[in-house]
């Protein structure tokens, strides 16, 4: 994998409650430089990142029910079309992990049906579902990705980032195995350095989400990281 080919499928992230607008543009500038594949922010934050990057190729994604996944269903659905009505391009929504817990399958699945319709009153809106793998046992982690593909997602993706845990190399294992090559995998949490980065690709990741995206490629180019 060469550095462009990484920078390709991160998507540069930036979804800490405290993130300034100034903060905003930066991740747009670095994205821009780095020639990453998107960048992943607050809705409040689309149409400001959709201003930033018209003239590249680098996409804005929102997130939908983030970060616990617990809003209902009609306000996931109209966010993601608040979302999409002010540029954004792809949708990172996050289940409702206790109804999964629950083993409430059809809840889960109106869930992500409901965001999913939304989306696609635009053509091509890329829709990813978080399953939150570090609160979920094996079985709840293959049932998540089932119904996501059941619902008609385009990836799954492992975690918010703001759980007990992020992105682990087995999780991303099993969610590849699960889903094949039907879906996308993305692997988001706790990815802050290379080896990190290219272990998460070798185990079937076809997107990282990454607030430590500068540092990641400055290290694949031999540039040291900031002080």
């Amino acid at each position: 994998m060469t550095p462009a080919e990484l920078a390709s499928i991160i998507d540069h992230t930036a979804l800490r409650p405290e993130t300034t607008e100034a903060q905003i543009v930066q991740l747009c500038a670095e994205a821009r430089e780095f020639g990453f594949g998107a960048v992943c922010i607050a809705p409040a934050w689309v149409a400001l990142a959709v201003e930033q990057l018209a003239d590249t190729q680098v996409k804005t994604v929102s997130v939908v029910g983030f970060p616990h996944g617990d809003t209902l269903s009609t306000l996931k659905a109209f966010e993601a079309s608040q979302a999409i009505a002010a540029g954004a391009q792809e949708l990172d929504m996050v289940i409702p992990v206790g109804a999964l817990k629950s083993s409430k399958d059809q809840v889960v699945l109106q869930d992500i049906r409901a965001v999913i319709g939304a989306a696609r009153q635009r053509a091509g809106t890329v829709v990813k579902v978080i399953l939150e793998t570090a609160l979920l046992s094996d079985s709840e982690k293959v049932l998540g990705c089932r119904l996501a593909e059941q619902g008609g997602a385009d990836f799954v993706k492992t975690s918010t980032g703001f759980a007990s845990g992020g992105a682990t190399v087995n999780d991303v294992a099993l969610l590849r195995r699960t889903v094949d090559d039907r879906l996308g995998v993305k692997a988001a949490g706790g990815i802050r350095d290379l080896a990190t980065a290219l272990a998460m690709v070798k185990a079937g990741a076809s997107r990282l989400g990454c607030s430590s995206s500068v540092a990641i490629m400055q290290a694949f180019t031999n540039e040291p990281p900031p002080a």
